[in-house]
């Protein structure tokens, strides 16, 4: 179809525009030289991924693909592990504190598991302190050499299921953030 006079100047497609197949609308306008105008609303395939669009909204779609940076992964790490702490009597409250870390920070899936894995260690430290301090008293009181072996051992295995916890949930919440 071969674009006239008669088509709007405002940006809007009418049914005598033309439509080309990179999403961009050729308003049919003439400049002097003969060439048409266009307006696009998207951008170009090769353009930069901070220029990508979400096309349902027109925003900038959430974690948009730009990598984080270590300062916020830190930050959001240490605020995700504070809440997974907090939130300690809650069943599975190291996955919320692992998902709250990994959809404040956003950035890419890498990031997602950088700032859970933070969040995990958050998390895994009060317990640790409590209970090293716990077998440290009790390592005084004349306990067998057995009982501090074996409190060593779930020590490593709740700080292993915090950890993973906490990473499962950054990669949770980063999914969450894509699809809010």
């Amino acid at each position: 179809m071969v674009p006239d006079d008669t088509s709007s100047t405002d940006g809007t497609v009418s049914a005598d525009d033309t439509v080309r197949t990179d999403n961009t609308v050729s308003t049919g306008d003439t400049a002097s030289t003969g060439e048409t105008a266009s307006t696009g609303d998207t951008a170009a395939p090769d353009a930069s991924p901070d220029a990508r669009v979400d096309p349902s909204n027109g925003f900038l779609a959430p974690g948009d693909d730009t990598a984080a940076d270590l300062g916020d992964v830190l930050v959001y790490g240490l605020v995700g592990g504070i809440a997974g702490s907090v939130l300690s009597f809650v069943p599975f409250a190291t996955v919320l504190g692992g998902g709250i870390a990994g959809y404040l920070c956003g950035g890419r899936s890498s990031d997602a598991l950088k700032t859970g894995t933070v969040a995990g260690v958050v998390m895994t430290l009060p317990f640790a302190a409590v209970v090293f301090f716990l077998l440290f008293v009790l390592g005084f009181a004349g306990a067998p050499a057995e009982f501090g072996v074996i409190a060593l051992f779930v020590v490593g295995l709740a700080a292993a299921y915090t950890l993973g916890s906490g990473i499962v949930g950054g990669i949770l919440g980063h999914y969450l953030r894509g699809q809010l």
